[in-house]
């Protein structure tokens, strides 16, 4: 039997096989088919059969079997505690660019978990780094063919690699890379760029090594380190310069063009922050494919603006008199700014006023929106006119809540700012119509 403890319901969806059973919320689900479970990918596994047996020791202690006849593919509607049904696995490295050890004291538990795990590759598209894979690890992969995989590669010089990451088993990866793409597992490849470390040189090694795993490896972004105000003791770092930035860009958009011409892809995209900081135009939407590394910031404000355009394209006739404030990062402000333009100067009755935080909470470099805080919201926004509500950009909150990574609210700001605050999502469409409702 599988440790219990990891498999406890929290919810049984309504008409579902499970509610019929009987199954409530606080019961354990023990095995299927006398087979334990050691994750989702297990249990998924498993149920997938036109009649399975469910073993379940209910929140009153009773252990019973269920024999359940079903659809091939039909789900039993439980949720459960952990998502993984399992604990998530934890980092292994002591990399020299980590963000979290650049975290200030204080801040909720959870923000301090280094996870370093496959299987939130697959399900929620985190990178990992692979380090911590045993080979009875690359079988599950390959036999539940969690595809794609999204690995935090960070260098080719397998050297450097483990001086990067700080550990001596971290020159493993391109042979774990080769035997999961045999497998047919596709991969996206990730690089965190540190200036003076892993750029220039050893970058177009990066870059001439890593391509030739195309068509497996999909695509790779490049991203710059990010620096907080916190690196006391940690390995010295510094931002890029705006001529280092512009050469990084030249580097990735020559690579672009010879990979263009030999796989018909790019493969190799730069996040744009190396375009905002080298003062770049932002390359067009399909410059960037099919977006395969916009969560990464790849592509983000290209797809932003393009969005944003094309919908109030199709508004018209728009008169309703409105006063709205935005929050934005120091990053992306020019880009919303410009945004908040064209919408005024189609619509005379709307007026925008964009805010640019400044990320004191983190300081260093942190320019990005989606780590403002609500305390540097509110205090640079107190006691200014922010017309009939606030918004926000989504990207600022914990999945599916309404907190900040400072553990304020939603909620909180609206009581500080006495204004009504609303959310839009990271597409420029929802911008648009939070903005004008």
């Amino acid at each position: 039997m599988t440790d219990e403890n990891k498999n406890i319901v929290v919810k049984v969806e309504k008409g579902s096989i499970a509610e019929e059973l009987g199954i409530e919320p606080g019961d354990i689900i023990l095995a299927v088919n006398d087979s334990p479970i050691e994750d989702v990918f297990d249990y998924r596994y498993l149920i997938n059969d036109e009649y399975i047996e469910l073993t379940v020791k209910t929140k009153q202690g009773e252990v019973c079997v269920a024999e359940i006849e079903k659809d091939y593919d039909e789900d039993l509607g439980i949720i459960f505690e952990s998502g993984l049904m399992d604990d998530a696995k934890s980092c292994c490295n002591k990399c020299i660019f980590c963000f979290i050890d650049q975290l200030p004291k204080g801040m909720r538990e959870t923000l301090y978990f280094k996870d370093d795990d496959s299987r939130l590759s697959f399900l929620q598209g985190n990178y990992a780094t692979m380090t911590n894979m045993k080979d009875s690890d690359i079988d599950r992969i390959i036999f539940y063919h969690l595809s794609p995989i999204n690995i935090s590669v960070h260098t080719a010089n397998m050297e450097l690699r483990k001086k990067m990451l700080n550990n001596r088993f971290a020159d493993k990866i391109l042979d774990i890379m080769k035997r999961i793409g045999e497998a047919g597992i596709t991969m996206n490849l990730q690089i965190v760029l540190c200036p003076d470390v892993n750029d220039k040189d050893e970058l177009e090694y990066s870059l001439e090594v890593l391509s030739g795993y195309i068509p497996m490896a999909r695509s790779m972004s490049v991203v710059p380190v990010g620096i907080t105000g916190f690196r006391e003791g940690l390995y010295p770092m510094r931002p890029f310069t705006k001529e280092e930035c512009a050469d990084v860009i030249d580097t990735i958009e020559r690579w672009q063009k010879k990979l263009k011409e030999k796989y018909d892809t790019a493969f190799v995209f730069a996040a744009d922050e190396f375009y905002i900081t080298a003062e770049r135009e932002i390359p067009p939407t399909e410059a960037y494919e099919d977006f395969p590394q916009i969560e990464n910031g790849v592509g983000m404000l290209a797809l932003t603006i393009s969005e944003a355009e094309e919908e109030l394209e199709s508004i018209s006739g728009y008169d309703k008199e409105k006063h709205v404030s935005l929050v934005t990062g120091e990053a992306a402000y020019k880009f919303i700014k410009a945004i908040a333009e064209k919408v005024e100067n189609k619509f005379p009755c709307v007026k925008i006023d964009v805010h640019c935080i400044k990320n004191n909470f983190f300081g260093g470099y942190i320019t990005v929106s989606g780590l403002l805080t609500g305390t540097d919201i509110i205090d640079q926004l107190k006691g200014k006119e922010l017309g009939e509500s606030l918004v926000l950009p989504k990207n600022l909150l914990r999945s599916g809540e309404t907190t900040l990574l400072d553990d304020l609210t939603v909620e909180d700001i609206e009581k500080a700012l006495s204004v009504k605050i609303k959310i839009a999502d990271e597409s420029g469409i929802s911008l648009i119509r939070t903005i004008l409702e």
